[in-house]
């Protein structure tokens, strides 16, 4: 996959999982409930114990799109995508990473916060731009960005939930990022994955999806 092709797979899914989790066993039946709910954009931080082997498990799978996140050296960069990564993101913009991104030939979306930042990542070649963390403005943050911008495909992750991701999405968001709204810690302790599966269909349900 190009990474103009996952540009627009994420737009038309309007929504990945990010899994960030400290127990390792834990995190590819947690996803799998992610999946099983409907999501197809699926992505492991490289904080997470074992994330390498989970990105080439489900890399391997039809129909789902996989990538890396907390990517912040080249070299985390290169061993993403040997694993089977499509995407790559950061919640910085460092300029090495998008480079070896562009190299790499996946898409990068780094992590961005102001209209300066989103512009720079624009220019160093991002094709995404991670919103993170989401502003106290919420949505009209985004549609505010958004009017001299509007070239920007802005990505919000922390702070979205069931009650306002279609509200940054009719604000202009290319998509979403589910982070601890899909993913609660004490579930994936208790393996409670069958509570992440409803809550990622109640997400997806909230989108239109």
């Amino acid at each position: 996959m190009q990474p103009d092709e996952f540009v627009a797979f994420l737009g038309e899914a309007k929504a990945s999982a990010i899994l960030r989790t400290s127990i390792e066993e834990a995190a590819a039946p947690a996803m799998e409930a992610a999946v099983r709910a409907g999501i197809r954009v699926v992505e492991f931080t490289l904080t997470t114990p074992g994330a390498l082997e989970r990105i080439a498990e489900f890399s391997r799978r039809d129909g789902i799109v996989t990538g890396a996140g907390t990517v912040l050296t080249v070299d985390e960069a290169r061993a993403a995508v040997e694993h089977g990564a499509r995407f790559l993101v950061s919640p910085v913009v460092d300029p090495a990473v998008i480079d070896a991104a562009r190299r790499l030939g996946v898409a990068v979306m780094p992590g961005t916060h102001t209209p300066t930042e989103m512009f720079l990542a624009h220019r160093l070649g991002a094709q995404l731009q991670k919103l993170f963390p989401a502003p106290g403005l919420g949505p009209e943050y985004v549609r505010a960005c958004l009017g001299p911008l509007p070239f920007l495909r802005i990505v919000p992750t922390n702070g979205v939930d069931e009650t306002n991701a279609a509200a940054w999405i009719a604000a202009g968001a290319h998509a979403v990022g589910l982070v601890a709204c899909l993913f609660d810690a004490d579930e994936i302790r208790a393996g409670r994955f069958d509570l992440i599966e409803e809550r990622g269909r109640a997400l997806l349900g909230a989108l239109g999806r």
